[in-house]
């Protein structure tokens, strides 16, 4: 390519370049400007010929920049300017914009020049303000939305909570309801019972009672005497029938209402045994037996009047369901630990399953319905022992006999 080819494009790439191109000399004075650069300072064509490049630097970085310039004359080499900077120009009319520098230095005639190529990247920095500001704002919304993420999980959590409340109650009620209908229903059973037991229970003695009332008032003569005693006797033997029924009936009622504690006192053992056994001698029938084996210590703490009602009423079923000519033990030893006392008979025995159910309300065995009893004997000695913080374990076996032991902490050693 020929000299003058090269020199037309030069000038032709200097004039109608994008960038702005200043070239000064050692001094930093302007030598040229092209058309870009003067537009973008906007001073006009040469208008800042020999002038100094600082006029171009912001007031408050001129005295640095004179510094750097030096040096930089003194080490020429081709670099951008302020690298990791933000540069920014000064305009004729004393604005600011924000600018991107590379210098690079060239020699003629063994003098030194500096071309510097400058970019107003104002509207980058617009758009990265632009960028920034949406960011934040993106920022913003995210956090935004974290909050109302967050405030959205805590409410759909207190709203499960509440939920899950409302289950428990719902279940609780339910729970509640249908205990409430099990003891209706056990409660309609109880009454069903009461009321056979009762018809029952109080009609055989009432009726044994009219009729040898009306077969004693025949009875005039001095040879009808014993026929007179026997009726006598059966209508005695109904009248007690009666009062331990109705005795039942009341204990069972105090028991429900929690009017019975146990009242302790240190009482004989062994000579209340021997007294209950004497008075049970009188209702045991042809050829039974009652038989007391006494072991230990004869002083106690306990409820003396309850011992003589567990006592009673065991003695009592254990009559009651053995035949005649059958021996009854009554077993009690008291020892440094406990108090045990075992009532054991030869009688009708209990079937497996029927043991389940012995200790409820008005239960009665299978094999007892022709035998006289309300079913709350065991029920309430059950509830006796236990408000004496004892223990009862019954063992039986049908047509062998019943064996029930209860114990007692001894709380005298």
């Amino acid at each position: 390519m020929q000299n003058f080819e090269k020199v037309e494009l030069l000038d032709a790439l200097f004039n109608h370049a994008t960038e702005g191109i200043i070239i000064s000399n050692e001094s930093g004075l302007i030598q040229l400007m092209n058309p870009a650069a003067c537009k973008m300072f906007g001073y006009e064509s040469n208008e800042l010929l020999n002038e100094s490049i600082d006029v171009l630097v912001p007031k408050n970085i001129k005295g640095h920049h004179e510094h750097h310039r030096k040096s930089y004359i003194d080490k020429p080499h081709a670099r951008p300017m302020g690298l990791g900077l933000d540069l920014h120009a000064l305009r004729k009319d004393g604005t600011l914009f924000p600018i991107e520098i590379s210098l690079s230095p060239i020699f003629k005639d063994d003098r030194k020049y500096i071309i510097a190529f400058l970019i107003d990247i104002s509207v980058r920095k617009k758009i990265e303000a632009s960028v920034r500001e949406k960011q934040l704002e993106l920022e913003q919304i995210a956090l935004t939305l974290q909050k109302s993420n967050e405030d959205l999980e805590r409410k759909v959590s207190d709203r499960t909570s509440v939920l899950q409340e409302a289950i428990l109650e719902l279940e609780k009620s339910r729970s509640e309801l249908s205990m409430a209908l099990e003891k209706e229903k056990d409660l309609n059973d109880l009454k069903s019972r009461f009321i056979s037991m009762a018809s029952h229970e109080f009609r055989t003695p009432l009726t044994t009672i009219l009729s040898s009332a009306v077969l004693i008032s025949e009875y005039k003569t001095p040879e009808q005497e014993e026929k007179k005693q026997k009726h006598i006797k059966r209508i005695q033997s109904s009248v007690n029938n009666l009062n331990d029924i109705l005795s039942d009936f009341l204990s069972i009622s105090k028991l429900e209402e929690g009017k019975i504690h146990a009242d302790m006192s240190m009482f004989d053992l062994n000579m209340l045994i021997n007294e209950i056994a004497s008075d049970m001698r009188q209702n045991t029938k042809a050829g039974q037996e009652i038989m007391i084996n006494y072991r230990g210590d004869n002083l106690v703490f306990l409820d003396a009047k309850l011992i003589k009602n567990i006592l009673f009423n065991l003695l009592s079923n254990a009559i009651k369901f053995s035949s005649e000519g059958k021996s009854i033990t009554l077993d009690a030893d008291v020892n440094s630990n406990e108090i045990k006392m075992v009532v054991q008979d030869q009688g009708i025995g209990i079937s497996e399953e029927d043991l389940k159910h012995l200790f409820e309300r008005f239960y009665r065995g299978k094999n007892a319905f022709n035998i006289q009893g309300t079913g709350l004997g065991l029920h309430i000695v059950g509830n006796y022992v236990d408000i004496m913080k004892g223990h009862l374990h019954l063992t039986s076996k049908l047509n062998e006999g019943t064996r029930i032991e209860i114990t007692f902490p001894n709380q005298i050693n």
